[in-house]
């Protein structure tokens, strides 16, 4: 056993039987969360590793301990309070803490993941308590520390990493150190839908400064208090960290988290052909938005061909969806200019329109200004006006900016549309493009409507609409394990296109009114997912691992159902003397 690692996971030869070996005792012991068991461990275990005396006297289940977390955590009111009371169990005891995850997943969802983790990104310094990822910085790299930071990592084989350096975390912008709480919020859902074992994936931040003033400013503030680092400087610390992180793990995977928009790219560009990689912000958002389109498109009876599609906001995520709205158009049958004059996409100046001033990331998604002659003003043309004009059918917010799908641009779309579709998707809560209530309202009903935070159903005329939750959640846990599943060399394109695919078959299927599954469904939803992208990877030749490359489809459901982690205490004691 490595003396950087604490524990090791091992199987019996004779039962197959798995359990954990450590040379640990006591109270430290229980201080790793991956290990403690609490009042769970056995009479035996505690002789054996040093814990009589340290525990109440009674032997407890897992799922009596999930009883009391439960009655705990609802005492609790505030939502952060939540989000920092459910971290503070996963620091004390992993295996309880998915326990509960799993059997209360919509409740708790939002207190982990969106719209509460935005609040725990912003308060990082203050209600930081155990250290819990890998930190990332300049100094690291340039002093030749790395491999010294990996030896440190106490887990075992990492099989898959998010990444960030909180530059632009959607909504609240450059968040420093704060943005690994984001990465640790995405990893609790690996587990909890992807079926990923919590101590074989890994939460970075590459604190690279801030530019936040009030960051900077701030005397409790706990990472680099420097300005964020820029250009070759930065290059630097990526290439050597994604070069470090390879040569330790070559099959694992990379998720890069809330870069700025312009390194997104570039930095997804440099590397997927490196190490498998993706970015979420750009083609999780893209594809769970995509599935989004194509389960409304069902609903009403068209193809996607017959839509014009208006996406304001030209981050990652609003370029992310357009690039995957045209592809699929590809799919239809749509020529490269049919298809791109049929999503046009809107910055903070306007519609994009070529030979107008613009980052080069944008360009691919400019309209031909033949097309749009005549169209706004010489501050160029609004989202209002780009609505009216195109005859939008699909409206998709990505920019941040509350309120402005307003009652004057809802009406206007359905002088047009029958059933106008808007997904206002930006998160958190507060800067979602509207509120579903008000876009029913003023659409009379007819609208479809999707977001990116939670919202309650709405109730209009006695009819009950369900407000579907367009949640990257949806993608990219299952995308992700069907990549580590199948070793997969690089995650290409169509492995992302067939984890929408997979998303619209299993609403279709189980739920065809919505527009997206209930979230408490997501590990149903992210195991067909796995599964597709897994199959995806072994028809492009991408599959490294040789078993999984020669299932067949049916067995290969069933591989990914089997090799899925579930919360369950394991035997534990020294070397040879694990005790069931």
């Amino acid at each position: 056993m490595s003396p950087r690692r604490s524990y090791d996971l091992q199987r019996d030869p004779e039962t197959g039987g798995r359990h954990l070996v450590t040379e640990l005792r006591g109270r430290a012991l229980l201080g790793v969360p991956m290990l403690n068991k609490g009042t769970a461990f056995t009479a035996e275990e505690r002789r054996t590793l040093g814990l009589e005396g340290l525990l109440p006297t009674r032997v407890t289940t897992l799922d009596e301990q999930a009883d009391v977390a439960w009655e705990r955590y609802r005492t609790v009111v505030d939502d952060l309070d939540r989000h920092i009371h459910l971290r503070a169990l996963q620091d004390e005891n992993e295996v309880l803490f998915h326990a509960l995850v799993l059997r209360h997943l919509a409740d708790m969802l939002p207190r982990l993941y969106t719209p509460t983790v935005g609040d725990a990104v912003r308060s990082f310094s203050r209600i930081h308590r155990r250290p819990r990822g890998l930190v990332v910085t300049a100094d690291d790299v340039i002093a030749g520390r790395l491999p010294t930071l990996f030896d440190n990592v106490d887990q075992r084989e990492i099989r898959l990493a998010v990444v960030t350096d909180s530059a632009a975390i959607l909504g609240i912008g450059d968040q420093g150190i704060g943005g690994v709480s984001i990465c640790i919020g995405k990893l609790t859902l690996y587990t909890a839908g992807g079926g990923l074992a919590p101590d074989t994936t890994l939460p970075v931040v590459l604190d690279v400064g801030t530019d936040r003033a009030e960051l900077l400013e701030d005397p409790h503030y706990l990472g680099v208090r420097a300005p964020r680092l820029t250009g070759d400087a930065y290059e630097t610390v990526v290439d050597r960290f994604v070069e470090e992180f390879h040569r330790r793990f070559p099959d694992a995977v990379l998720q890069w988290e809330d870069l700025s928009k312009d390194t997104a790219f570039a930095v997804l560009d440099r590397h997927r052909g490196r190490v498998p990689s993706f970015n979420d912000d750009i083609q999780g958002t893209g594809a769970v938005a995509l599935a989004g389109v194509l389960s409304a498109c069902r609903m009403k009876g068209e193809k996607l061909a017959d839509q014009r599609v208006v996406i304001h906001g030209a981050g990652a995520g609003g370029v992310g969806v357009a690039a995957a709205i045209i592809d699929a158009l590809h799919r239809e049958g749509c020529s490269e200019e049919e298809a791109r004059a049929l999503v046009l996409v809107l910055d903070s100046r306007g519609l994009l329109v070529e030979g107008r001033p613009m980052e080069p990331y944008k360009e691919p998604y400019a309209q031909r200004a033949d097309r749009v002659a005549g169209w706004g003003s010489e501050r160029g043309v609004d989202l209002y006006e780009t609505v009216v004009r195109s005859r939008a059918t699909i409206v998709i917010g990505l920019s941040g900016q509350a309120g402005v799908f307003d009652e004057r641009l809802v009406r206007a779309m359905t002088e047009h549309t029958a059933r106008p579709v808007l997904f206002p998707l930006s998160n958190p809560t507060s800067s979602s493009e509207a509120v579903p209530a008000d876009v029913l309202r003023w659409s009379g009903g007819r609208a479809l409507v999707a977001t990116g935070s939670p919202f309650a159903d709405v109730v209009r005329d006695g009819e009950q609409h369900v407000i579907g939750q367009g949640n990257n959640a949806f993608v990219f846990p299952g995308l992700g394990r069907g990549a580590v599943l199948a070793r997969a060399s690089a995650v290409s394109d169509e492995m992302v296109a067939e984890a929408a695919r997979a998303l619209v078959d299993f609403t279709a299927a189980h739920h065809p009114g919505l527009l997206y599954p209930p979230v408490g469904e997501l590990r149903a939803v992210s195991q067909l997912v796995a599964m597709r992208v897994a199959a995806q990877a072994v028809r492009e030749g991408l599959c490294r691992d040789t078993h999984v490359a020669g299932l067949l489809p049916e067995e290969l459901a069933a591989y990914v159902a089997d090799h899925a982690w579930h919360p369950a205490y394991l035997p534990i004691g020294p070397d040879g003397h694990a005790h069931h």
